[in-house]
C-alpha cells in the first residue's frame, strides 16, 4: 500500500489542500488570525493566503528541515506559491503537543490540524481528547477548526474515532470528505462550538472546489457512513490500533 507514505503528489495535492482549507476558512468572513499545526509544506498556508482579510497565520511544525525545505526549495517554493516567505507567516518548528500546551494562547479564527495519520503512538497523541480539549483555548467563540482524517473508506473505524474523540472532547463535529486521485476518498473533520453552514462564496483561482458541490462533500455514501468505535485517550491510544487494522484489512 504505497500511498500510505505518499505525502502529496504536485498533480492533485490542491485537491486535498482546498478541502482542507475552503469549507472552513471561507464559512468566516473577515478572519484575521489562522493557526496551522502540521502542514510544513507550506501547500494548506497557500490556500490560507487566498484571503485578504486574513493578517497573521502561524504554523507550527516539528521539522525545521522540512520547512526550511519548502521555504527556500526553488521547485518546491513554486508550489507552495512562496507561502513560507510571506510576512504573515510566522514559523515556529515545536512540538505541536506540548506548544498548544503551554503557550499563552491569543485566540484565532480558523485552526488547520494537518498531521500525518496516526501510524504510531508519539503522532497519535495529537489525535486525543487531551489534545482536542487543549485546541479549545486557541480558537475564538465564533472559530472553526479542521482536521485532516485518514480515510474513510481505506481506514473507516479510525476516521470516525477520530470523529468520536473529537465529540467526547466537546467539540461539534462535521464530518466530509473528497476525492483525491493519489491517496482515493479522502477524509477531513470540520469541529466548532456552534453550527456550520457550507460558505456561499470561495476564493478565486480555485481548480477544485465549486460552492454548488460544497454539500456533497458532506454526503458519505454507505460503505463510508458512520460506525461504532472509541474515543482516542492518551493512556489509551485505540486509535492507532484501529489504524493498522483497518490497512492491514484493506491490504487483504
Amino acid at each position: 500500500m504505497l500511498f500510505r507514505s505518499l505525502q502529496f503528489s504536485s498533480r492533485d495535492e490542491y485537491r486535498y489542500h482546498e478541502a482542507l482549507v475552503h469549507p472552513g476558512l471561507a464559512a468566516l468572513p473577515g478572519a484575521r488570525r489562522v493557526l496551522v499545526l502540521g502542514g510544513g509544506d507550506g501547500l494548506a498556508v497557500r490556500e490560507i493566503l487566498r484571503y485578504q482579510t486574513v493578517q497573521q497565520i502561524t504554523l507550527v511544525d516539528l521539522d525545521p528541515d522540512m520547512t526550511n525545505l519548502f521555504r527556500n526549495h526553488p521547485l518546491l517554493k513554486r508550489l507552495n506559491s512562496g507561502s513560507l516567505s510571506d510576512p504573515r507567516v510566522k514559523v515556529i518548528n515545536a512540538d505541536a503537543f506540548v506548544w498548544i500546551d503551554e503557550t499563552q494562547p491569543d485566540p484565532v479564527d480558523f485552526i488547520v490540524i494537518d498531521f500525518p495519520d496516526p501510524t504510531n503512538f508519539s503522532i497519535g497523541k495529537l489525535y486525543t481528547t487531551a489534545f482536542y480539549r487543549v485546541l479549545a483555548k486557541h480558537l475564538a467563540q465564533h472559530g472553526l477548526v479542521a482536521v485532516q482524517s485518514t480515510s474513510p473508506l481505506f481506514a473507516r473505524q479510525s476516521y470516525w474515532c477520530i470523529v468520536e474523540t473529537m465529540q467526547q472532547a466537546g467539540w461539534r463535529t462535521h464530518p466530509y470528505h473528497v476525492y483525491v486521485p493519489s491517496f482515493g476518498e479522502w477524509g477531513y473533520v470540520l469541529a466548532s462550538r456552534h453550527g456550520y453552514e457550507p460558505p456561499n462564496a470561495l476564493p478565486e483561482g480555485l481548480q477544485f472546489l465549486t460552492v454548488a458541490g460544497l454539500p456533497q462533500l458532506f454526503d458519505f455514501p454507505r460503505d463510508m457512513q458512520r460506525i461504532d468505535a472509541e474515543p482516542n485517550r492518551l493512556n489509551d491510544q485505540v486509535l492507532v490500533r484501529y489504524y493498522e487494522r483497518d490497512w492491514a484489512n484493506y491490504a487483504r
